[in-house]
């Protein structure tokens, strides 16, 4: 797909670093499946994996996690 923030780029699939913040809740996500814009470097995460990562984020501020820097893993 081309690039919604350069539009001059189109994107490939690789990997990305997410960090979620709620509250006094920071979470860190390394290697998520993303598309990234080969001239920019805009990640573009589809709408099955940030729900997954909304979820996460979610379960860690209700366990009262300050900071967390996980990898991904794939259901």
């Amino acid at each position: 797909m081309k690039c919604l923030i350069c539009k001059n780029g189109d994107t490939r699939p690789g990997k990305a670093t997410v960090t979620l913040e709620r509250d006094e809740t920071t979470l860190v996500i390394k290697g998520v499946p993303a598309e990234i814009c080969a001239n920019c470097g805009e990640e573009y995460v589809g709408e099955e994996i940030t729900a997954r990562l909304l979820i996460a984020a979610e379960e860690a501020a209700k366990k009262g996690v300050q900071v967390d820097v996980r990898q991904y893993v794939a259901a």
